[in-house]
């Protein structure tokens, strides 16, 4: 995700950058930002492609599901002592079933 945050913060900058110029130009508020916007997306689409593939790399490991778990080790421990306990004593546990005579939504 480094390469994610680095990329961004280069495309922030340039906009911000370009922004100040712009104004410093007298083309107005919304002009400096569009202007500012289209320029430091064309700057960094045709001069830091690498940048922009680990960074793109990055944000798919992220969200692929291929990564570990995002659980913690206490997480992990306690789900493992309840399916152990759950096993032991021959405990069936079924989400979809609902008491009887609950509402839908669970209540009473």
């Amino acid at each position: 995700m480094v390469a994610f945050w680095k990329f961004t913060a280069l495309r922030v900058g340039l906009m911000a950058a370009i922004f100040i110029a712009c104004l410093y130009l007298r083309l107005g508020i919304v002009y400096s930002a569009i202007a500012a916007a289209i320029m430091a997306w064309c700057i960094t689409y045709l001069f830091f492609r690498k940048w922009r593939d680990a960074a793109a790399a990055a944000v798919a490991y992220r969200f692929s599901g291929s990564r570990g778990s995002i659980r913690t080790s206490t997480e992990i421990s306690d789900a493992m002592a309840e399916d152990a306990l759950a096993e032991k004593d021959g405990i069936r546990v079924d989400p979809d079933r609902r008491r009887p005579g609950a509402a839908p939504d669970g209540t009473r």
